[in-house]
């Protein structure tokens, strides 16, 4: 299996520009991240959860996609902490051990740098990732896929990628954590006008931010040699517990089991297609 085919997967039934993207930057970023993680055992965090405005919940990318990496994580012997907000931490606390979940107060950027390097202090993680995290824009402010800005409902966990030096964004839009790194290509395609600024280590693209976490986790099971991926039931279960946790399909607001635009049997093509590499 070549890892290659595993981002092809990743990216198909693209609708925002991820697939031009894909063709300006260097590719092989599944095994690099793959490398990254597993050459870093210990603590490691995880940073998801993306508020949705108009419905005033968090939305059903990233959770099924950040838990499930949590699990492989764990499975290999790390011990992984979830970091989001006050309005994604009852979706984490639902899906996985309390105390495993840690919540990073919405404050100001002074307050936030000094959370972020306590939490490293007492953790000293060795490696952070971020999936579906929206990223510091180039104008100061967090923005949706709409250019809404929505600073005030948005922990600023950036500093964590600030002050660690292993890290892996995941994203499927311009605005989250980790597309700093690809920041002047998204401009030049016209992908999206206020990309995040915020950097990482390695930074995976995909049609939606669960579908980059499931190719790595896949990359994840090629290198070890076991099939980590979850079970298409599986991906649709974790779906549907976001929703029966309060989260909402994201680009309609409306709380039903779809994952940007895609019905539940539509955006399980990913994992069918992944588990069918092995």
């Amino acid at each position: 299996m070549d890892f290659l085919n595993i981002e092809k997967i990743i990216l198909q039934d693209d609708t925002r520009g991820m697939s031009s993207l894909y063709e300006r930057i260097n590719k092989g970023f599944i095994e690099r991240s793959t490398d990254l993680l597993l050459n870093r055992k210990g603590k490691i965090f995880i940073c998801s959860g993306f508020y949705i405005l108009n419905s005033k919940s968090p939305e059903t990318d990233g959770p099924p996609g950040a838990i499930s990496l949590g699990k492989t994580l764990e499975a290999l012997g790390n011990d992984v902490y979830f970091i989001t907000d006050k309005y994604s931490k009852p979706i984490f606390e639902g899906m996985s051990e309390r105390n495993k979940v840690l919540e990073f107060p919405i404050t100001s950027h002074v307050e936030s740098s000094k959370i972020a390097n306590d939490l490293i202090k007492n953790y000293d993680p060795q490696l952070v990732v971020s999936i579906e995290r929206a990223g510091l824009s180039i104008d100061g402010k967090y923005r949706n896929f709409r250019g809404v800005d929505f600073s005030d409902y948005n922990a600023k966990v950036d500093y964590l990628f600030e002050q660690l030096p292993n890290s892996i964004g995941i994203g499927d839009g311009g605005n989250e954590i980790g597309m700093g790194n690809y920041k002047k290509e998204i401009l030049d395609l016209g992908i999206y006008s206020n990309p995040s600024v915020i950097t990482t280590t390695e930074n995976i693209i995909a049609s939606t931010s669960n579908w980059g976490a499931f190719g790595l986790i896949a990359g994840i099971s090629k290198k070890i040699g076991k099939n980590c991926l979850p079970s298409v039931e599986e991906g649709k279960k974790i779906i549907k517990q976001t929703v029966e946790l309060g989260a909402v399909e994201g680009m309609s607001g409306e709380s039903k089991p779809w994952v940007d635009g895609r019905s539940l049997e539509e955006d399980q093509i990913c994992l069918r297609d992944l588990n069918g590499l092995f």
